[in-house]
């Protein structure tokens, strides 16, 4: 007789129910071929009297795998495992091999290299990031308030129930005006996608728009998550130079005059990662190339809202009167990064065709966060905020270059930015970056190694160090916590 009580074991401290513990072990006896084709059972009783349970738990356990097709019952005979499943030619496998089980597939598959990067994560303490904003400064309480009254009042069906593609019609009515009102632009609601992030806005842009083989410009060090999503679909990547103005326009020119760019990928008002503004003769010619050579601009305006000088540039979708632009910002810098809530804005033909594609992977946003983000927009409370939030942000970004110059004087190079969050930095080329980065992190503080915005003759030891998730006094010890690290591995 199969030895029952030694291949089925019961934990009574889990939360699984013992009929489906019993119920699980006895389908991975038969998968393995341990239990064979018409092989009798014992009885629920003599089972249950083996394991130590209610008879009444093995009678829910031979109804449940007789109902899936695992056991079968003989009239007067008893119970069976089931005669028509598929051979099964019994494997063992070593302990190593069993714990591999769930890691390694059984399927080939292809992996890309591009796809592999670090995943940042808010775990550290202390942080110099790539330039997030400060969650305890957000409207949490507003946006609470906002989002518990769209929850229980009005019409559940309507609010709960499948909403448009597009995004909640409140919020692309709301973001309408204040876009017309800060960025100069003039649209409608039909002039809007709301989508979950910038990234979900390239995404959606990549698979509409790039076929395998076009060619898409990028500055020379560009956002890697805007690379991956035009590599994922096929496109070659054309770099174009960046310098203290911005994207080099005349060699973009020169590019197009032996290449057919389909698109190029630009962060404007805030270049990432210099943090440099794209001046204004640059924004006339490069809409004047887009015209005449027909490319797609996709703006990426992801701090729009956090300028420090003067009144900000207008972006280039402003001056766009030919359709050519594609602008994108979302609600990431300006509340937290957890509230995935971002908008591409162009013509209304793009924006109908978008909608398709972002059917088919999201069929819609969180219609509840979008019509409370569209009630504080409408209220008011999200550009007191932002008015808030550029005063202190503008207070951290002089503490942390004044403290940066004062610590480290010659060691490190940076221009103050105008705006955003961060300060695009360069360290001596002398100073390891890779072993800073992991000495700051084994002490607590985070902060990138840069390796990936270097450009091979021209950007080396540069990286971005966030200033606007801290407070001042968090800033000082990060400075004083980056300064012994260094001190440390120069040893």
């Amino acid at each position: 007789m199969f030895p029952f009580k030694s291949n089925i074991t019961i934990d009574k401290s889990l939360k699984t129910p013992i009929y489906q513990q019993v119920s699980q072990q006895l389908m991975v006896l038969i998968r393995e071929g341990k239990l064979s084709f018409g092989q009798k059972l014992l009885s629920s009783r003599a089972l249950s009297e083996a394991l130590g349970v209610h008879r009444k738990t093995i009678t829910q356990v031979y109804d449940e795998l007789i109902s899936q097709g695992w056991l079968e019952t003989k009239q007067g005979n008893g119970t069976f495992v089931a005669q028509n499943l598929p051979e099964i030619i019994p494997q063992f496998l070593e302990e190593n091999q069993k714990n591999e089980k769930s890691k390694i597939a059984g399927f080939a598959f292809e992996k890309k290299d591009f796809l592999i990067r670090e995943v940042i994560k808010a775990t550290e303490k202390l942080h110099l990031d790539d330039g997030f904003p400060d969650p305890r400064l957000a409207p949490l309480a507003d946006l609470a308030r906002a989002y518990r009254s769209n929850l229980i009042l009005g019409n559940s069906y309507q609010k709960l129930g499948y909403g448009d593609t597009k995004g909640s019609l409140w919020l692309r009515k709301e973001l309408a005006k204040y876009l017309n009102e800060t960025r100069g632009l003039n649209i409608n609601e039909n002039n809007l996608l709301i989508v979950r992030g910038t990234i979900m806005g390239l995404y959606l842009t990549s698979l509409a728009f790039i076929k395998t083989g076009d060619k898409v410009a990028i500055g020379e060090s560009s956002w890697q998550s805007a690379n991956i999503s035009f590599l994922q679909v096929g496109a070659e990547l054309l770099k174009v130079p960046i310098d203290e103005n911005g994207l080099d326009v005349d060699a973009l020119e020169d590019l197009c005059q032996s290449n057919t760019i389909r698109l190029i990928y630009i962060t404007s008002h805030h270049n990432y990662p210099t943090t440099v503004t794209l001046k204004a003769d640059r924004r006339i010619k490069l809409l004047q190339l887009a015209q005449k050579y027909k490319f797609i601009i996709f703006e990426d305006d992801y701090d729009y809202d956090f300028h420090y000088q003067s009144r900000p540039l207008m972006p280039l979708a402003s001056a766009d009167n030919q359709g050519m632009v594609l602008y994108s910002g979302s609600f990431t810098k300006s509340i937290s990064p957890a509230f995935r809530v971002g908008y591409l804005v162009a013509t209304e033909d793009v924006i109908d065709h978008l909608a398709h594609y972002r059917r088919i992977i999201d069929r819609q946003g969180d219609n509840m966060l979008e019509t409370a983000i569209a009630q504080l927009l409408h209220e008011g409370i999200i550009q007191k905020h932002l008015r808030k939030g550029l005063k202190e942000y503008k207070n951290r970004r002089d503490f942390f270059c004044e403290e940066l110059k004062r610590v480290f004087q010659d060691q490190v190079q940076f221009q103050i930015p105008e705006g955003g969050m961060s300060v695009w930095v360069k360290f001596e080329d002398e100073i390891d970056m890779q072993k800073t980065a992991e000495t700051a992190l084994k002490n607590g503080l985070y902060l990138s190694n840069g390796f990936h915005h270097n450009v091979e003759g021209k950007i080396k030891n540069y990286t971005r160090l966030g200033f606007a998730s801290s407070t001042v006094e968090e800033l000082k010890e990060a400075i004083g916590m980056l300064k012994r690290s260094l001190e440390f591995t120069s040893i």
